[in-house]
């Protein structure tokens, strides 16, 4: 079996007008922008696309606008995850019915669960869907973590999950998924969820990213990436460098959804910035620390 995603999978902001409807507009330039832009991929409805504020519905209609509009261009990735297991094969469904390629799914939140119940959660799910599916590991936010342990057993049954957004900020966890699942299933695609894992991720033998910087920084993700392949080690750290400053953007506010889109319209594409209860406009004040993080990763 071949690895079906890896390189740079930004996962995309869902662009939202005054009214906070979608606004279609908005989100095709940014979806413009970023296959311009060369990468390999693009996942909608992850955090930072603002899932977990959304109702049933409204993910649908992201869903069915984002892969109508991609058009095949890339591969398109639709988060399906949830609290609810009946709600994630449902919205399973509806991401085969309109030609997604692939599901990323975070585990439920809320409640912790047993290892038995969390594998018996994806049991259910894998068995209802003919897609791939990646796995989505953000503990910080489910306050459960994805263990290599945990995801070998989910691999090894369902030939269907097919990789892992490792959400993690510590290299011993990828290097451990990697050794322990990838090194067994070649296939199985592991994506660094943090920009500056990314080096990290591919020096040990992972396959990209899926992080937020690629909607407005895709030249720093993108570029390590190709100079990695290339073999450009210097290169690639000469960028790193530059990637190490965003992470300070994130501490901006949380949920940071409105950072990341303020970042993107300060790169110059023309989006909405507003986003969805709870989170709120940026402040004024934040958006000038934000400026001088951009002006230090040499962005503006």
């Amino acid at each position: 079996m071949e690895r079906k995603f890896y390189g740079v999978i930004p996962p995309v902001s869902t662009i939202f007008d005054d009214s906070l409807q979608l606004d279609r507009q908005g989100m095709g330039r940014l979806i413009d922008f970023l296959i311009e832009s060369g990468v390999n991929g693009l996942f909608f409805l992850g955090s930072g696309g603002e899932f977990s504020q959304m109702s049933f519905e409204e993910r649908k209609e992201v869903a069915e606008f984002a892969t109508n509009y991609v058009n095949g261009r890339v591969s398109v990735l639709i988060g399906t995850g949830g609290t609810n297991t009946r709600e994630t094969i449902a919205l399973n469904q509806h991401a085969k019915e309109i030609g997604a390629d692939g599901v990323v799914i975070i585990n439920p939140y809320y409640w912790p669960l047993t290892d038995r119940n969390l594998l018996d959660h994806y049991g259910d799910i894998a068995n209802n869907t003919e897609l791939p599916i990646l796995l989505y590991n953000f503990p910080n936010l489910t306050g459960q973590d994805l263990t290599p342990e945990i995801v070998l057993k989910l691999v090894e049954k369902y030939p269907n999950i097919v990789g892992i957004k490792e959400t993690v900020d510590t290299a011993g966890h990828i290097r451990e998924m990697i050794l322990k699942v990838k090194t067994k299933y070649p296939y199985f695609s592991v994506l660094a969820g943090f920009d500056d894992h990314l080096l990290n991720t591919l020096s040990l033998g992972g396959d990209g990213a899926i992080s937020a910087s690629g909607n407005f920084a895709p030249e720093l993700t993108i570029g390590i990436y190709q100079a990695f392949q290339n073999k450009d080690f210097k290169k690639a750290i000469e960028l790193h460098q530059r990637l190490a400053f965003l992470p300070l953007m994130y501490k901006l506010d949380s949920p940071f959804v409105n950072v990341v889109k303020e970042a993107t319209k300060m790169r110059g594409i023309d989006i909405s910035t507003y986003v969805l209860p709870p989170a709120r406009p940026l402040s004024e004040e934040k958006r000038q620390e934000l400026l001088t993080i951009l002006k230090y990763a040499s962005l503006i």
